[in-house]
């Protein structure tokens, strides 16, 4: 009796291990500050977002979508369509709904989730609204899903980037009524606090976003997020990297480690930029690098080496 019992066991614990993460938790969900599966446990996301889909289109493919979550383990992508600049959103809906939907397949086929970023420094409702409504009718049945509305406001006030989500979110939600939502904060994801004192009030399953490059923004950034959590927001770091908020610059990696640490403490998910091969720390890869993955240590920078290791210990 006790073999069958152990067999059993060990059948279950390596079928449990072998599910990948949108078998395993489902559809999200947020309680409080905590991002939960359907079955109510803790979720925590760790994974990477792809460089600019307008700037860096080439990345865009389900074989590079399935490397990184059979290869670096990560549980998240997010994919980063370009909005104002050359060949972005406004310049090409169609070109950029087709790298969105490349990545999307990518994580429903690899079960993973995936985040929908309007990777925009301004705000274009209009637009905004053409896009979300058009993605969320199609995938709104899959639990892969995760909206990020604005991926950094820069000069807007808390105010406007409100108003902005309140006239997104219901365009999103007459389609997918429960998939998570990100809604961003000024000054590039850095003033948590403004959410904090006024969040969006009547809505379900939204969080907000901090971005962090650890050798710029450190101990008073987590303690302002902090303060966040203390009054009941819960947050998810969308953007992350070791160098400086510039993308260049050397990698701080203790700095790094102390994010992560707080982040792991906190139960909270985050995804490190970028998938891309441009000439700064950020880039994970090397210009020779293949684009549907395969990637070997050769392939890639030391931000791309760092993260992956980052992404196997945490």
């Amino acid at each position: 009796m006790r073999k069958i019992f152990l067999f059993t066991f060990l059948l279950w614990l390596s079928q449990s291990f072998a599910q990948t993460p949108v078998k395993r938790y489902g559809f999200l969900n947020v309680e409080g500050t905590q991002l939960v599966g359907a079955n109510g446990h803790l979720v925590v996301l760790h994974g990477v977002s792809f460089g600019w889909h307008n700037f860096w289109p080439r990345f865009y493919n389900p074989k590079a979508v399935e490397w990184l979550a059979k290869d670096w383990g990560v549980s998240v992508v997010r994919a980063a369509i370009g909005v104002e600049p050359e060949n972005g959103y406004i310049d090409n809906p169609r070109f950029a709904i087709k790298k969105a939907e490349a990545v999307i397949k990518g994580a429903i086929q690899s079960g993973i989730y995936v985040i929908v970023d309007w990777h925009s420094h301004n705000i274009n409702l209009d637009s905004a609204k053409q896009f979300f409504s058009l993605i969320a009718k199609k995938y709104h049945q899959y639990p892969n899903i995760i909206y990020e509305l604005f991926n950094e406001p820069d000069y807007e006030s808390w105010t406007e980037v409100k108003n902005y989500a309140e006239q997104l979110i219901p365009i999103i939600r007459k389609y997918d009524k429960r998939n998570i939502i990100l809604v961003g904060c000024p000054h590039w994801d850095q003033d948590i606090n403004l959410p904090a004192a006024d969040p969006i009030q009547n809505v379900n399953n939204i969080m907000y976003t901090v971005h962090f490059y650890a050798a710029t923004h450190k101990e008073w950034l987590r303690q302002r997020c902090d303060s966040a959590l203390a009054k009941g927001l819960p947050i998810f770091i969308s953007e992350s990297a070791g160098m400086e908020a510039s993308g260049d610059g050397k990698v701080d990696m203790p700095e790094w480690e102390k994010w992560l640490d707080w982040a792991q403490k906190k139960g909270i998910s985050w995804v490190v930029w970028s998938i891309s091969d441009k000439n700064e720390t950020c880039s994970m890869l090397k210009k020779f690098a293949k684009s549907n993955g395969g990637w070997k240590q050769n392939d890639l920078k030391e931000s791309g080496i760092d993260t992956k290791e980052l992404l196997k210990k945490y």
